[in-house]
C-alpha cells in the first residue's frame, strides 16, 4: 500500500501524483490544464487540443482522466452525423442517416464497429442514433424466390462476406439496450429469429455442435490465420472461432428471453437448449488445458491451433460461457506488455502491425469487463490505463495502437504500422466512455452501480479529496472514500438514492492479487511447408521440414524429426504439421493434404454415385468463383446439395464457394449412405447477401446495384469415405 499512502501524501503536500495533471511515457510528456470555464488543453510533443466545455462532467483530483472524458464526448459529437457515405455505396455519394460514423477515415456504418461500440456504452449517450445505425444495418430480401425475413447484414468479410465471416449476429449486442421502444423490439425479435434460423442452416455443424465462420474483428485473415489463406478462404469458412461462437451463444440467449417475453414458451426452451448446448461445446473444444486459455479458432476438422485472443477471450468471460475459476485462470494468463494487452497472442514475425502486435481500446474495453467480472484489480488498472494513455498521447480516440510503444505509427520496413489508423473511431471513443462509466464509476450495463476500483488508483482519482462524480445521461454517480484503504478493491459499502444522484460510499476489500503475466514470449514460431506423403507398404511416409507435430483429421498423432510413418488409414485422412520453438508454442498449420481414396463424378445434373460401404463420407466440388476479391465483397456462392440414397432420408448439405483465384476446393460437408445404396445429388441455390435489399445500394462490386448474384463455375463433385466421426461433446 506504499504507493497509495505516497500518493496521498503528495497531494497533501501540494505535489500532484501521477496521472493527474498529466503523464510520461517513453520520454515524452503529456500535459492537461482545466480552465476556469471548463475547457481542457491537452498537449503532447506534436500538438495540442482544446476541448470547449462538455454538458456531462468528471470531478476528479485528475485532470487528465476529467480531460480525455470531455475529449471523448467531443470525438463522439463529431461522429455524430446527419448522412454517411462509403465508396462502395451509391458510388460514394452522401447516404441520409441521423446515427453515428465510424471514425474520421471511415465516414460509414458497420454492423461490427456500431454495434461493439453500442454495447460498450453509447446507447445511452445518444439511443436515436443508435437505434437508427442498428436499422440502417437490417434488410429486407429482394430476391423474390428466396426466403423471405428480416436480417442482420454481414456487410464485410473474406472471400465474400457470409457465411465465411458469420459475426453479423453481434448487432443483437448492441440492440438488447435499446428494446424500450416497441417497434425496434419488435424489429429485433423478427431480426433475431430470421438470422438464426439462417445461421442455423449455413454455418451450424451438428457434429462438433458449433457454428462456422471467421474471428470476429480478426477479418485481416493473413494477420491472424495461416498465410496460405491468404488466397484461399475456404478454410476460414470450413473452421470455428471463439468470439462468433459466443456471439451467438448470447444471441440464442437474448432470443429465449425475448420469446418468453412474447409468451411463446416452445421457442423459449429450443432457444434456451440450444444455447446451453452450445456453450458445452465452446468450452468442450476451444479450452486448451495445458495453456488455461481458450483458443481463438479451430480448423474445420476440429484441429486445435495455438493462438488466442482477447476479444473472444473477455466475451467469453463477460456472457458467463466462460464461468468460476476457468474464467479467472484464462484472463490471468492471457498475456500482456507494459502498455496494454495484444488483441492476439502470439504474434506473427512476417506480418505488419494492425490487428498483429496492436493494442485496439475497444479490445481493451472488454478486458476491463472481463476483469471487473472475475475481481482482478490489477488487470482493471492495466486497461484503464492503457485506454486513457493511447487517447492523453495523440489528443484523440484513435483506433488501434502499436504493442510495445503504443505508438499511432511505428517504422519497421514492410512491416510497419498500424497500417491504417484513424482518429475519433466509434468504438475507441466508446471504450473510453466505458472506461469512465463502467470501470471508474462501475455503472453495469443493468444500471446497476457496482463500483470496482483498484486502491492503486485511489491517489490519481482522489487525491486528497473524499468524493469524485461523474455525470452521464440522466444519472449522476458520487463516489465516496472509504475510511479506511486496507484493501485491494473498493466495491459498494452503501448505495443512496436521491433523484438521479446515486451516491455510493465504498469499502475496500482484498481480494486475490492476480499478477500480469508479463514474461510470455512474443511471437509465434513460423509454420512449416506442408508435408510429403507417400505410400510406403501397408501405410504412409510423412516427410517433414525438420521437427514437425503432426496432426491427422484435427488431432494430434505424433512428433517427427524429418520423417515418420502413418499406419493404414480407412478412407481419405488428412495431415497438417506445426513447428513447436523452444518456449513450448506452436505455429500456425501448415497447408493439409490428404491421402486416401476419392471419387470425383461430373456431367449433367443430377449426377448419381452408388456407396461402396456403408459409413460417411465427405462432399465437395472443385469450382471457381471469380464475382470479387478475396478480402470483400457480397457474393460468396452459398447452395444445397441435395443427397437423397436408397435406404436413407434425403440429406441437404449447404456448401460454399468463396471468391477465389482460379480452380478450387469447396468446403465440405457430411453424409451417410448404406453400402451398395445408389444416391442421386441435386443442386439447390442457398443464400448469400446479395439477395438483400440493402445491396441495391453496393456499388463497389458485383453482386449490388446490377442485381442479385449466388453463382460458382462448380466442376467435379468430390466424394471421399471419412474414416470416423469426432465425439460431440
Amino acid at each position: 500500500m506504499l504507493s497509495l499512502w505516497l500518493g496521498v501524501a503528495l497531494a497533501a503536500a501540494g505535489e500532484a501524483p501521477a496521472w493527474q495533471n498529466g503523464l510520461d511515457w517513453h520520454g515524452e510528456h503529456v500535459g492537461v490544464e482545466r480552465d476556469a470555464q471548463g475547457a481542457y488543453t491537452v498537449s503532447w510533443p506534436f500538438g495540442q487540443r482544446v476541448i470547449t466545455p462538455q454538458a456531462l462532467h468528471a470531478d476528479t483530483a485528475s485532470p487528465l482522466f476529467d480531460g480525455l472524458y470531455a475529449m471523448a464526448q467531443d470525438d463522439l459529437r463529431q461522429d455524430s452525423v446527419e448522412a454517411i457515405r462509403d465508396g462502395a455505396f451509391d458510388h460514394g455519394q452522401p447516404i441520409p442517416c441521423h446515427c453515428f460514423e465510424t471514425g474520421l477515415k471511415w465516414p460509414y456504418v458497420w454492423t461490427r464497429d456500431l454495434s461493439y461500440a453500442i454495447d460498450l456504452g453509447l446507447w445511452r449517450f445518444d439511443p436515436a442514433r443508435a437505434r437508427n445505425g442498428l436499422r440502417f444495418k437490417l434488410s429486407e430480401v429482394r430476391q423474390p424466390d428466396a426466403p423471405q425475413g428480416l436480417y442482420v447484414m454481414q456487410d464485410t468479410g473474406s472471400g465474400g462476406s457470409w457465411p465465411i465471416s458469420t459475426d453479423r449476429v453481434v448487432w443483437f449486442l448492441g440492440a438488447q439496450h435499446l428494446l424500450d421502444d416497441p417497434a425496434f423490439a419488435g424489429d429485433s425479435y423478427r431480426a433475431l429469429r430470421d438470422t438464426l434460423a439462417q445461421d442455423r442452416l449455413y454455418a451450424f455443424d451438428a457434429t462438433l455442435g458449433l457454428y462456422r465462420g471467421e474471428t470476429s474483428f480478426l477479418d485481416w485473415r493473413e494477420q491472424t490465420y495461416p498465410a496460405w489463406t491468404a488466397n484461399d478462404v475456404v478454410a476460414i469458412a470450413q473452421s470455428f472461432a471463439l468470439s462468433t461462437n459466443v456471439l451467438h451463444y448470447q444471441a440464442l440467449q437474448l432470443a429465449a428471453t425475448l420469446a418468453e417475453k412474447q409468451r411463446d414458451a416452445q421457442a423459449a426452451s429450443t432457444y434456451r437448449s440450444q444455447a446451453e448446448a452450445l456453450k458445452r461445446a465452446i468450452n468442450a473444444r476451444f479450452w486448451n488445458a495445458q495453456r488455461g486459455l481458450y483458443m481463438s479458432y479451430l480448423g474445420g476438422d476440429g484441429a486445435p491451433y495455438d493462438s488466442y485472443d482477447l476479444l473472444g477471450l473477455a466475451l467469453a468471460i463477460t456472457s458467463g460461457v466462460a464461468d468460476g475459476a476457468r474464467a479467472r485462470q484464462a484472463l490471468a494468463n492471457y498475456p500482456t506488455w507494459p502498455a496494454g494487452s495484444p488483441v492476439i497472442w502470439p504474434e506473427r514475425a512476417d506480418q505488419p502491425i494492425y490487428h498483429n502486435r496492436a493494442m485496439w481500446p475497444f479490445v481493451s474495453a472488454y478486458a476491463l469487463r472481463a476483469a471487473r467480472t472475475v475481481n482482478d484489480p490489477a488487470r482493471i488498472a492495466h486497461e484503464i490505463r492503457s485506454v486513457m494513455r493511447g487517447a492523453a498521447l495523440y489528443g484523440s480516440n484513435l483506433e488501434n495502437y502499436e504493442l510495445l510503444s503504443q505508438g499511432q505509427h511505428v517504422d519497421d520496413g514492410a512491416l510497419s504500422g498500424p497500417v491504417v489508423n484513424s482518429p475519433r473511431q466509434l468504438w475507441s471513443v466508446a471504450a473510453y466512455l466505458a472506461v469512465a462509466s463502467e470501470g471508474v464509476f462501475g455503472l453495469e450495463p443493468d444500471e446497476r452501480v457496482e463500483p470496482k476500483l483498484p486502491a492503486e488508483l485511489v491517489p490519481m482519482l482522489f487525491g486528497a479529496r473524499d468524493t469524485i462524480s461523474l455525470d452521464l445521461p440522466n444519472r449522476h454517480i458520487v463516489l465516496q472514500r472509504p475510511a479506511q484503504l486496507d484493501g485491494n478493491l473498493l466495491v459498494a459499502a452503501r448505495h443512496d438514492e436521491q433523484g438521479d444522484t446515486t451516491t455510493v460510499t465504498l469499502k475496500a476489500i482484498r481480494v486475490a492479487d492476480t499478477p500480469l503475466r508479463l514474461d510470455a514470449p512474443l511471437y509465434a514460431p513460423t509454420a512449416p511447408p506442408t508435408p510429403t506423403v507417400q505410400a510406403d507398404g501397408d501405410g504412409w511416409r510423412v516427410q517433414g521440414d525438420g521437427k514437425l507435430r503432426l496432426y491427422l483429421d484435427g488431432r494430434r498423432i505424433a512428433d517427427i524429426d524429418g520423417s515418420g510413418r502413418l499406419p493404414p488409414q480407412h478412407g481419405v485422412a488428412c495431415l497438417s504439421a506445426t513447428r513447436v520453438d523452444e518456449h513450448g508454442l506452436e505455429s500456425l498449420h501448415s497447408p493439409t493434404t490428404c491421402v486416401g481414396a476419392e471419387q470425383r463424378i461430373g456431367g449433367d445434373w443430377p449426377r448419381t454415385w452408388t456407396a461402396p460401404t456403408s459409413g460417411d463420407y465427405r462432399a465437395s466440388f472443385d469450382y471457381a468463383n471469380p464475382h470479387g476479391p478475396i478480402n470483400t465483397g457480397v457474393t460468396a456462392a452459398v447452395k444445397q446439395l441435395l443427397v437423397q440414397c436408397a435406404g436413407s432420408a434425403p440429406q441437404r448439405l449447404p456448401l460454399v464457394f468463396p471468391h477465389s483465384l482460379g480452380v478450387q476446393r469447396s468446403s465440405w460437408a457430411r453424409f451417410s449412405a448404406k453400402a451398395g445404396a445408389a444416391c442421386r445429388f441435386s443442386l439447390e441455390d442457398g443464400f448469400n447477401m446479395s439477395y438483400l435489399a440493402h445491396f441495391a445500394h453496393y456499388t463497389g462490386g458485383t453482386g449490388g446495384s446490377d442485381g442479385p448474384l449466388n453463382q460458382a463455375e462448380l466442376h467435379e463433385l468430390l466424394i471421399a469415405p471419412l474414416a470416423d466421426s469426432h465425439d460431440a461433446p
